[in-house]
């Protein structure tokens, strides 16, 4: 006979299950990081043939890629961050630190006008989000818990960019 705890237990990770979907990709919902006015615009289909799966789901689904599963989260190497959907220059490995959540996270962007953000209610509380100024597409979120100069934490989706070595 189940006890109340197994059921809460199993009631809660049938609604984690919920949240987390397939692959391990959270957040796939429709199109909405190609709402808005941005420089490039194209339509879904033309996104879907530039970009993986993987970076259409983060990029024009707001997805959020597995924590530790982009290589770039680990890469120390000088160079650029740029949008994997339109090679918009957004971050510097500068500005990269080791925040240890398993994203490639930086205490700033490149320059204040390589991103756009805005307020997301997606998991009830808010957050800032954190988006390609250029094509709209998002990166990730931002967080004060990053260090000094800023205090912010850039916490963006690896397979929502694209490294260019100095």
């Amino acid at each position: 006979m189940p006890t109340r705890r197994s059921l809460i237990i199993g009631g809660s990770t049938l609604g984690a299950a919920a949240l987390v979907g397939g692959a391990g990709w959270l957040g796939t919902r429709g199109a909405e990081a190609a709402e808005g006015d941005f420089p490039l615009t194209l339509t879904e289909a033309e996104w879907r043939a530039r970009l993986t799966p993987e970076e259409f789901a983060v990029l024009r689904e707001e997805a959020t890629e597995p924590p530790h599963s982009s290589p770039l989260d680990k890469l120390w190497e000088d160079g650029t961050y740029a949008c994997a959907g339109c090679g918009n220059a957004l971050y510097s490995s500068e500005n990269k630190f080791d925040s240890g959540t398993g994203w490639p996270s930086f205490w700033q962007p490149i320059a204040p006008e390589a991103v756009g953000t805005r307020i997301d209610y997606k998991l009830i509380y808010p957050r800032t989000e954190v988006h390609c100024a250029r094509c709209g597409g998002h990166q990730g979120h931002i967080f004060e818990d990053g260090p000094a100069p800023t205090g912010l934490r850039h916490c963006i989706n690896g397979v929502a960019l694209d490294f260019v070595a100095a």
